[in-house]
């Protein structure tokens, strides 16, 4: 509503895996959505039909939701800027007020950050005194960057080497910027990973829970919404009470930081074919691997950006991740502008048809 009210126009709806529940948009009754970069591989998810419309010129901007990384890793496969905003930004309500436990936000996946920016104005609940898009034309002062490259502790995931030199030769740009440049790794425990289990299975047994006929569902969905019966109320306060404390363990890069530069993807955009047919303990560990660096801004409902970073040696995007304090959106969305002005991405276009790109698998 506050889209159109601010003259958006809506061309229509874009796929998503079944509860947007995956970090891919592989569906059994609707088929995949296809990576306009790489017609094998996944755009991600669960924005993925976001993500290949925006990649695509089917429109300027789309609406993506995040969980645990699902603006974000879609914008970071196909080229685009996607910021999950500070939880409540943006209004959820009525029907999905505090969803998924506090892990989900609503945002925007742009071809640029002024096109970010201008969302955000539109949509949020709160915003600057003079807005998201004209905080952009301030001067940003020179800012403290923490480069922080471990996942959290007990995670799979495992960095390749293409995707920590786009961290890498992103220091090294923003300290040609002036910005001041360190190596420090963010402290993100065990409990961090639990934390977002624990939430994110309960969800999305809340979820399945109000559907006609959860019976219909795939079988991976309906397993997973099994594994979220055995969360009790009791395991489920204790994960809401514990994000204080991980919040606070986390934020310690602040006392010396502005903002945190890490790692957006481990690797490459999945292929389609590696994704189908798995059983649901492989897809489980496959999409935490996937968002790992990405879900533990969700569950200390903190800013965090997506932001082109170039491409790898088989032309697919390479991205890098900027992570803020709490209620910061203007700091990323302004060091993202300077990325942007620095190395322009908008215009470099994915080398496929648009069409077919959406095409089903």
């Amino acid at each position: 509503m506050r889209l159109r009210e601010a003259g958006a126009i809506v061309i229509g709806k874009t796929q998503v895996p079944e509860m947007t529940m995956w970090p891919w948009t592989v569906s059994a009754g609707y088929g995949s959505v296809r990576n306009p970069w790489g017609m094998d591989r996944t755009p991600g998810g669960s924005s993925g039909g976001s993500a290949a419309a925006t990649a695509t010129g089917m429109c300027g901007v789309a609406l993506g939701s995040d969980g645990g990384g699902s603006i974000r890793y879609p914008s970071a496969l196909t080229g685009l800027f996607g910021i999950k905003t500070q939880r409540d930004r943006i209004s959820l309500g009525p029907d999905h007020h505090d969803a998924w436990n506090g892990l989900s936000v609503y945002g925007p996946l742009a071809r640029t950050v002024a096109d970010a920016a201008l969302f955000l104005d539109a949509t949020a609940q709160s915003v600057p005194d003079a807005g998201f898009a004209a905080a952009l034309e301030e001067t940003q002062r020179p800012l403290r960057v923490a480069v922080s490259f471990k996942p959290p502790q007990g995670s799979l995931a495992r960095l390749g080497g293409e995707q920590r030199r786009a961290v890498e030769s992103t220091a090294e740009l923003l300290r040609s910027l002036g910005h001041e440049v360190t190596e420090r790794e963010v402290d993100m425990p065990f409990t961090l990973i639990l934390n977002l289990t624990i939430r994110y299975l309960r969800g999305l047994r809340h979820d399945i829970g109000t559907l006609p006929r959860p019976d219909r569902l795939e079988r991976n969905t309906r397993r997973m919404a099994a594994l979220g019966g055995l969360v009790t109320d009791g395991i489920l306060e204790k994960a809401r009470r514990d994000e204080a404390e991980l919040a606070a363990r986390v934020n310690r890069i602040y006392d010396g930081a502005d903002v945190v530069l890490m790692p957006m993807i481990p690797g490459q955009a999945p292929r389609i074919a590696d994704l189908t047919s798995r059983g649901t303990a492989w897809t489980f560990n496959r999409a935490a691997t996937e968002v790992a660096y990405t879900a533990p801004w969700n569950v200390i409902g903190q800013p965090a950006a997506s932001v082109p970073a170039g491409f790898d040696t088989d032309g697919l995007p390479l991205a890098v991740q900027l992570c803020g304090r709490a209620g910061d959106e203007v700091t990323l969305l302004r060091l993202a502008a300077q990325i942007e002005d620095a190395r322009p991405w908008a215009q470099v276009r994915p080398p496929v048809d648009s069409a077919a790109a959406l095409a089903p698998a």
